[in-house]
């Protein structure tokens, strides 16, 4: 019986991953509102003041709690993948954070206190905001802390992942002597892997996605992010074996299977690998220029279709 090879950590954890994110921050925003309310209802009415109703401590954690689960972490996951921290650009990148965490508390407040004054309201109760200055103010500075702490944390779990799954790098050229293969044009990438360094050749890469700053280059059914720009991507790669199909996707012809036309003329391509490919309009006549080519010249090692 054939043996199967096993599957690395990264390759197990895939198919779980996104059900395992989503789990995550429903379990923080839970434990964390149910903690502060609790400690908040035990905190008032021990400090000699009219005891507070049950019910307030939670709507204020949750109105807080649901408005980031639901709101602002999608918004920063979708930032920090737009526009990710790096030891090297943190400092470009940083003031830009600080203007998008005025408008994030902004809304943040407004939302919290709406839901809190609806809740109120239904309870019979009416929810008061003494000084809007002074809440504001603090709220921000409340916000700015989680902000950091959810950065932090999101970006932390990238570099956990990249370091599973291997980081592909374009070699560099030697400090000393001719580089031993063509920089322009690279015919092997350096991937980096929990310590261990391998290469691979560029001939093996079946397509690539853009993915914010980075572009997932899937590898014989492995998937490595080389941080780089598609457009930088297709300035090293293209040409002969590569083609531009679409502004976030690129494809090496000889994985192709088929071409299926939509309406609006784009398609859809067919790699060996199963992955379907977007194609867009203004790439379309290039692929198929490409692809006919390929079959008048089968010594180029692109077959008939």
């Amino acid at each position: 019986m054939e043996q199967r090879p096993a599957l690395d950590a990264f390759t197990r954890f895939r198919p779980w991953r996104r059900r395992a994110e989503v789990v995550f921050w429903l379990l923080v925003v839970l434990l964390n509102c149910s903690g502060n309310a609790i400690t908040t209802w035990m905190d008032a009415n021990r400090s000699g003041r009219p005891p507070m109703a049950a019910w307030e401590p939670w709507v204020w954690e949750f109105s807080s709690g649901l408005v980031w689960l639901f709101v602002l972490v999608p918004a920063i996951v979708w930032l920090t993948s737009r526009f990710p921290l790096h030891r090297d650009n943190w400092r470009q990148r940083l003031p830009g954070y600080l203007l998008a965490s005025v408008p994030a508390s902004l809304l943040h407040v407004l939302a919290m206190f709406g839901l809190r004054m609806l809740v109120y309201r239904l309870m019979g109760e009416q929810y008061r905001v003494h000084s809007w200055g002074q809440e504001l103010l603090y709220e921000y500075l409340k916000d700015i802390r989680t902000l950091v702490v959810i950065v932090g944390f999101i970006e932390g779990y990238r570099f956990l992942l990249r370091r599973l799954q291997g980081e592909a790098q374009l070699l560099a050229e030697p400090d000393e002597g001719p580089p031993v293969e063509p920089i322009e044009r690279p015919e092997r990438l350096l991937v980096r892997k929990l310590g261990r360094d391998f290469l691979i050749a560029t001939e093996d890469i079946e397509w690539a996605q853009a993915a914010g700053n980075y572009v997932n280059l899937r590898v014989k059914g492995h998937d490595y992010p080389l941080r780089i720009t598609m457009a930088g991507l297709e300035e090293r790669l293209a040409g002969g074996r590569f083609i531009r199909v679409h502004r976030s996707w690129m494809v090496q012809i000889k994985h192709l299977v088929s071409i299926r036309s939509l309406d609006g003329g784009e398609a859809e391509l067919q790699m060996d690998d199963g992955q379907v490919v977007p194609c867009s309009r203004r790439y379309l006549p290039s692929v198929r220029q490409t692809v006919g080519e390929g079959a008048k010249a089968p010594a180029a090692g692109l077959p008939g279709r």
